[in-house]
């Protein structure tokens, strides 16, 4: 039998009866035998144990740490440092940076007729967007953009 695991998690589906859990460091998905009360989008920094006797189904057994997490769209441009990053990188690439303090920035430099698509490939790829916010311990993802830049800022 599997024994107890202490992680982050993110959870991917919660209704009354129970809630699946996603291990934001390995993937390994966890389904609850009941939900304890968590809900879509939480982080939850705890321990899930197997569900006896045939360790199907789990059990979240403790939780240290529950924050609910969420993505959204700024009006807000980039930064004058996003735009700098951007400004020094080709079409295609990344550049990752902590924030001060909590967090990070990814800044994206896209085609100026992709921007939009870019921004909606993030939003759309919710699961690992929020898996990453919930491994920075983060609680909030904030997507800027304008022609050409994409910044993905992990903010508390």
């Amino acid at each position: 039998m599997a024994d107890p695991k202490e992680s982050t998690f993110l959870v991917t589906h919660a209704d009354d009866e129970s809630a699946v859990l996603k291990d934001v460091h390995d993937g390994q998905v966890h389904t609850l035998a009941s939900n304890p009360g968590v809900e879509i989008d939480d982080a939850i920094e705890g321990t899930v144990a197997p569900d006896p006797p045939m360790a199907v189904s789990w059990q979240l057994t403790e939780i240290d740490e529950r924050r609910s997490l969420s993505i959204a769209e700024s009006a807000e441009p980039p930064t004058a440092r996003e735009q700098e990053l951007a400004a020094d990188q080709p079409v295609g690439e990344l550049t990752t940076e902590p924030r001060a303090g909590t967090g990070e920035l990814h800044i994206l430099t896209v085609p100026e007729d992709g921007t939009a698509t870019a921004v909606d490939d993030v939003l759309d790829d919710r699961e690992a967007t929020l898996s990453r916010a919930a491994r920075l311990g983060v609680n909030r993802v904030e997507i800027r953009s304008e022609p050409g830049v994409v910044s993905v800022r992990y903010l508390p």
